[in-house]
């Protein structure tokens, strides 16, 4: 009788894709999605590991996800072995979360010439991390909460100014479309007063700031070598994730734009078709918010 095999598990990038295009078929985009829950408040912070370092990229999206899908109130996740050295134990029957990290690993091959060579070939890890509301007989300090931030007030919000001014972008004000011209260089934005509140405006700025970091003088972003036709649909994702980030670490609320939503269609096409899609797009999407936080200068920067 002919041994039975069991199918392999699906790899890393399959297992956070499919995640993705799960929320995205309801709708949903996860890098929004936290503002969208009754139990987010007004406001969300970025996922921290243990040690409060932020998680990065692709990480974002899926704790946030995972936030608020369980109503966790805590942005801080840590592994079984942390937890335990820390004289906790996480809870019977609690199920962790899928993170990634990229590592790579060095092959030995030979040449034509019978010489050897080292190869190092990029690879995709997961592991897995509790939230610390599944983790009991924690230290106090780990399961402090953020203060709750009040609510900003109608007017422009003066930080979130401050930022945006710092980064040098030229952006002009006038018409009904809010869009970022690479031959001009230029962000171009309704009139403040057009916005319904000052939140609004911030994050669509943010979006269209993310579009400006794409220019060939800053990270000159080319994606229609690795997305093709789908280049400008890609740039969008990275831009509504990019800014997402940046709100998140402004204190902001992030822009659902309804011109948007006739993306979602062919983000899904995309990431179906393409595993890494999703993984190349927060990576993106993680290095136009640092770049834009690089602009701030040393003061800034311990404030942000």
């Amino acid at each position: 009788m002919k041994a039975q095999t069991k199918p392999p598990l699906p790899d890393v990038y399959s297992r956070v894709t499919d995640k993705i295009i799960a929320d995205l078929e309801q709708g949903v985009r996860p890098w929004v999605k936290p503002w969208k829950a009754s139990n987010a408040g007004d406001r969300i912070t970025l996922p921290v590991r243990h040690n409060g370092i932020p998680y990065q990229g692709i990480n974002i999206l899926l704790l946030w996800g995972e936030q608020l899908e369980k109503s966790f109130r805590s942005h801080r996740w840590m592994t079984f072995k942390q937890a335990q050295a820390l004289g906790a134990n996480v809870r019977k029957g609690a199920h962790g979360t899928l993170v990634v990290y990229a590592n790579k690993v060095t092959k030995t091959e030979t040449d034509d010439q019978g010489d050897e060579i080292e190869r190092a070939i990029p690879l995709m890890k997961g592991y897995t991390v509790f939230n610390v509301d599944q983790i009991e007989n924690l230290p106090a300090e780990y399961r402090t909460e953020p203060e709750p931030v009040e609510s900003e007030p109608l007017e422009l919000i003066e930080h979130a100014e401050a930022f945006f001014a710092r980064t040098g972008a030229v952006i002009r004000h006038g018409g009904n479309k809010a869009y970022y011209a690479p031959a001009q260089d230029i962000v171009q934005l309704p009139v403040p007063e057009s916005f319904d509140t000052a939140q609004s405006y911030a994050a669509t700025k943010a979006h269209e700031i993310t579009h400006w970091t794409s220019h060939k003088t800053r990270l000159d972003r080319q994606l229609g070598k690795r997305f093709g036709d789908d280049a400008y649909a890609a740039e969008e994702l990275i831009a509504e994730m990019g800014a997402a980030f940046v709100c998140a670490q402004l204190g902001l609320a992030p822009e659902v734009r309804e011109d948007h939503a006739a993306y979602l269609d062919h983000w899904l096409k995309v990431l179906q078709g393409d595993k890494k899609a999703i993984f190349t797009a927060a990576s993106q999407a993680q290095k136009a918010c640092e770049f834009l936080f690089s602009l701030q200068g040393e003061q800034d920067q311990e404030a942000a």
